[in-house]
């Protein structure tokens, strides 16, 4: 166990930003194996899904709990895209984040990163994959920029 959670916050603090890993994934959290491969699956807080290690790359996909708690720490985190105020409810209710409606991306953003969509007043909107990299997105003014896989209004 203690390996497995080492291991779950090196990932976090890899793609989120150092220090993100333990305040992301307390000692109390729980970590679902996979029962074909043996591998990290599922960690869960309190019976409630944080993450899902992708068995592709070795990446964390987070929930929503999980995208809120690393925008509490946005000092040190990374991997935001904040959109406009006016499309919150859209991309909250599941809709893709288009290239026109970025307002800032943090530069270390990469096309196929997971990313946590923010408002302009710095509310979770939603986490999905990034389309296109930091400067595509600042650069393109059509497109689809962010694939979402889940917005906040379906997770409460």
């Amino acid at each position: 166990m203690k390996n497995a959670l080492t291991r779950i916050r090196s990932t976090a603090d890899y793609q989120f930003g150092k220090g993100v890993g333990i305040k992301l994934f307390p000692e109390n959290v729980d970590i679902e194996y996979s029962k074909a491969t043996g591998r990290i699956r599922y960690v869960y807080l309190n019976g409630e899904r944080l993450a899902t290690l992708r068995p592709t790359d070795g990446l964390l996909s987070l929930s929503i709990t999980a995208a809120q708690t690393v925008a509490e720490n946005r000092g040190v985190a990374k991997g935001f895209v904040t959109v406009q105020n006016g499309v919150s409810k859209f991309i909250a209710d599941g809709g893709d984040v288009f290239a026109v409606h970025v307002v800032a991306v943090d530069e270390e953003v990469h096309a196929k990163d997971e990313v946590i969509i923010v408002d302009e007043d710095h509310h979770v909107l939603a986490v999905g994959r990034a389309l296109l990299s930091a400067s595509e997105m600042k650069a393109f003014k059509t497109g689809a920029a962010v694939k979402v896989r889940r917005g906040s209004a379906k997770e409460s």
